[in-house]
């Protein structure tokens, strides 16, 4: 694939020379697999779940683990013109000849992702059809819990906790490589282990829970992994070219007890484990040095919920304030930020707050067992507006199990009740409702609920939209409802959805989660097509059925969720186990109990907690708001110029992205930047003229103020192997401490022909000196401007010393008189032949730039 990065939309997304990726050689690997997620680079980026099983894989001797991320659709078009499989991103390795190809599965919606991507790679689609020969497919991740959608596609699904059990299968895999075990035989001894589901090992075309076919493996219980702090987590990791989430993500903590009953994540990862605070600290500290990140985000299922919570932001605001490090909490609940907290979030940086009431009323929040009244709803959002905040986001559901119009209207009124709340002194006051339909999922107390129709949502919200339509300071947003229509389907769907899958991916469903392209009909049409209702999929289940992934064990027995629906009905509460009376929900075997995960059942099952209460409970003094005893960010104590190279893989990346680049290798290289005042504090670097993607140079620069007195060679030494591949710095200058510095007047430039008119061309560029007029048309906001670059243009002579078949020229520029872009020129004089996207034919390197003198040729 790397061959065809001039042809790719948006390149970067395919480079992988990211700071901190890992590369092995053969010599040391015994098996090579790719950490494969079914959506774009910037999302999968994002995914905290694949930095831990990178890191997970890779820190053992033996193993590798690369990265392969869903091309866009115009990426992929080139990738099949060109013959080209889809490739790993760190060595270029084509899928099909990998050992294995894990997917990460974090929703219904990306299906069809995936076998567009095993379809990329030249892998057949269906496991029946793939040989020994070919890769293991596996897929982890929540959406597992019922894949059978994907059961016919799959080798292999891990359930569960991965970082233990990923590598133990790649070990277990290179063990069977190396004896010469077939994949079959290899995949029946996996059978019962835990967290292993072989999927061709149960058969079944209906909606029942399939049938096994190996006596002693009638079903698989999750793989758990009893204490955080013993399990590898990432430190030093790939830092993106770009992404959703871009930040250094800490796992503070795993599972959630609150039980709201819609909830398949509570479900999911019981008990709760808590990360200790000084194993937070160290990983924190790391994190940061290691990365270069200037935010980090403490997550969880419920953030707000972590016992050491107050404590864990008292130990880490200092450093990073000091440091201009954000501090993100993402996840949090009503009442779960003492003022303390929110006093201090505050002083950093006051974006949106969110809040998830998920109904309106007090009588439907008693039903989900949300747990959240409207007292402290108000009164958490009160606290909110006094520290700054302007604007609240409140999260809804509608279709919810015993909805009435009265629980939509109560949206209306809560909403109208948390503007109240601001009173007059907000200015800049937005509250909005973002609503989304209820999905029924599977191993949750509402998975025998019917789903509203795709009609019935679409009333309701344009019912809510009428309420909303005269209301100043409260907008109403809402999730796209054919999306929730599809996932119903897919998430309690059973085999008989697999061939629907196929045809609806043939027939084009790509990226079904993103709005601009989501296809129903594409879906509805392949449903018909396989004689296929969807409405059944979306009605109520009887209660004594076996459903389609009842073999598939969490460790929370049926009798529990048959509980808590009928609590649900009865409309009430159960509080948090973690802090209250256990409810026996199967999966801890604490205080002389049965754990229905009966393989593990040897293992200490329970939650871990660093305190039994939680400290924003206790009563102590506030922490001071106000970080003292730091730097002033703003202070200029040196001003230099790097010069630099970007050729290979960093000629790929535009200047936006460098700016990141070049922050973060300065905080991992451990030398402080200067920062612009204001609330939203900038570092203080200056580049030259942005090179277009692809081109590359050996003559870049960027002006940087450093906080402290520093000599240009300490800079140089800090700053060696901090940048990604195919940049290093080659110099630094001094500069003055003006902030107006000259641009170069002269610049030299080599064009580089392949292929058979190389010479042609080149004898065309040596012609132009015998010009007079060299017209190059520019578009600008008035239209399209014609510019004489002839007198731009200081000489021109032919490239010595170029491989066999290259013809080049280097020409001088003169840009004191005016400025035009080498590539847009060649564009211009070569029109037929766009040199963006013709690999092998022409290339373009920046060689020299002068701030006084033209050069010579």
């Amino acid at each position: 694939m790397k061959h065809l990065l001039p042809l790719l939309p948006k390149p970067s997304r395919y480079l992988g020379s990211e700071w901190g990726s890992v590369r092995k050689t053969d010599a040391e690997t015994r098996v090579r697999a790719a950490l494969a997620f079914p959506d774009l680079y910037e999302v999968g980026m994002s995914y905290m779940g694949q930095r831990i099983l990178y890191e997970a894989v890779n820190r053992c001797p033996g193993l590798a683990a690369e990265r392969v991320y869903t091309p866009c659709v115009d990426a992929a078009a080139i990738l099949r013109e060109h013959e080209t499989p889809l490739a790993t991103m760190e060595s270029d390795i084509p899928l099909a000849s990998l050992d294995a190809v894990a997917f990460s599965l974090t929703h219904e919606l990306c299906y069809t992702n995936v076998l567009f991507m095993l379809d990329l790679a030249g892998i057949p689609l269906r496991a029946d059809q793939r040989d020994d020969s070919h890769p293991l497919i596996v897929a982890g991740g929540g959406a597992c819990f019922n894949a059978e959608p994907l059961a016919d596609f799959l080798d292999l699904m891990v359930l569960g906790d991965g970082e233990e059990i990923l590598p133990d299968l790649l070990q277990r895999l290179a063990q069977a490589k190396e004896a010469g075990t077939d994949k079959n035989t290899f995949l029946r001894s996996l059978a019962g282990l835990p967290g292993y589901y072989v999927p061709w090992l149960f058969q079944g075309n209906d909606a029942e829970a399939p049938t096994p076919l190996q006596p002693g493996y009638e079903s698989v219980e999750k793989a758990l992994v009893t204490d955080l702090d013993s399990t590898p987590f990432p430190t030093q990791t790939p830092v993106p070219f770009g992404a959703v989430h871009d930040r250094l993500t800490l796992e503070i903590a795993r599972g959630c007890t609150r039980g709201c009953r819609f909830c398949q994540a509570g479900i999911l990862y019981r008990p709760v484990r808590e990360r200790s605070l000084n194993t937070l600290e160290s990983l924190l500290q790391r994190g940061l040095a290691e990365t270069g990140w200037e935010e980090t985000s403490f997550l969880s299922l419920s953030t707000g919920d972590y016992s050491a919570l107050d404590s864990l932001f008292a130990e880490t605001f200092d450093r990073c304030a000091a440091e201009q490090v954000a501090i993100s909490l993402p996840s949090l609940r009503v009442g779960s930020l003492s003022p303390t907290i929110m006093q201090r979030m505050a002083s950093i940086r006051r974006t949106g707050a969110t809040i998830a009431p998920e109904a309106g009323s007090q009588r439907l929040r008693d039903v989900i067992n949300k747990g959240v009244d409207e007292e402290g709803l108000l009164e958490h959002v009160r606290q909110l507006f006094e520290n700054g905040w302007q604007s609240v986001k409140l999260y809804f559901m509608i279709g919810l199990p015993t909805e009435t119009k009265e629980d939509l209207d109560a949206i209306l009124e809560l909403c109208r009740s948390v503007r109240s709340a601001a009173g007059t002194d907000v200015k800049r006051l937005q509250v909005t409702a973002a609503v989304s339909p209820f999905v029924p999922k599977p191993h949750t107390p509402f998975q025998w609920e019917r789903q509203i129709s795709l009609e019935e949502m679409h009333e309701r919200l344009a019912y809510l939209r009428d309420l909303f339509r005269r209301e100043k300071r409260l907008t109403l947003k809402h999730h796209i409802p054919e999306m929730s229509y599809l996932e119903g389907i897919f998430s309690r769907g059973d085999r008989r959805l697999g061939p629907v899958l196929e045809t609806a991916y043939r027939k084009g469903a790509l990226f079904s989660s993103w709005k601009d392209h989501l296809r129903l009909e594409q879906y509805l049409e392949s449903l018909r097509e396989h004689g296929l209702d969807p409405e059944p999929f979306l009605a109520e289940r009887d209660t004594g059925a076996t459903l389609p992934w009842e073999h598939l064990h969490t460790g929370v027995s049926k009798r529990f969720l048959l509980t808590e629906r009928r609590r649900a009905l009865g409309e009430k509460i159960t509080p948090d186990c973690r802090y209250n009376t256990c409810r026996n929900c199967g999966v801890c075997n604490h205080q002389g109990r049965r754990t229905e995960l009966e393989n593990q059942a040897g293992k200490d099952i329970q939650p871990r907690m660093v305190f039994h209460e939680r400290d924003q409970q206790r009563h102590h003094e506030a922490i001071p708001t106000t970080v003292t005893d730091h730097d002033d960010l703003s202070a200029k104590g040196t001003h230099v110029r790097l010069w630099m190279h970007k050729t290979g893989p960093a000629s790929y990346l535009s200047q936006l992205e460098l700016q990141a680049v070049f922050e973060r290798a300065f905080r991992r290289a451990n030398i402080p930047l200067s920062f612009s005042a204001g609330f939203h504090p900038m570092p203080r670097l200056s580049f030259g003229r942005a090179l277009p993607v692809g081109v590359e140079s050996l003559a870049e620069w960027v002006n940087v103020y450093i906080r402290r007195p520093m000599v240009p060679k300490d800079i140089f030494q800090g700053l060696l192997g901090q940048l990604p591949g195919g940049m290093h710095v080659t110099r630094v200058e001094p500069l003055d401490m003006g902030r107006k510095q000259a641009q170069p007047e002269y610049e030299v430039w080599s064009v580089v022909f392949q292929g058979e008119d190389a010479e042609k061309r080149q004898a065309l560029w040596l012609d132009l000196e015998n010009r007079e007029e060299i017209m190059v048309e520019r578009k600008n906001r008035k239209g399209i401007k014609r510019t004489n670059v002839r007198p731009l243009m200081l000489w021109s002579v032919p490239e010595v010393e170029l491989q066999t078949g290259e013809y080049g020229v280097r020409i001088g520029f003169d840009w004191s008189g005016g400025y035009a872009n080498p590539l847009t020129m060649l564009r211009c004089l070569e029109p037929e032949m766009d040199i963006t996207i013709a690999p092998g034919k022409t290339r373009l390197i920046k060689l020299e730039q002068s701030f006084s003198q033209p050069p010579k040729p």
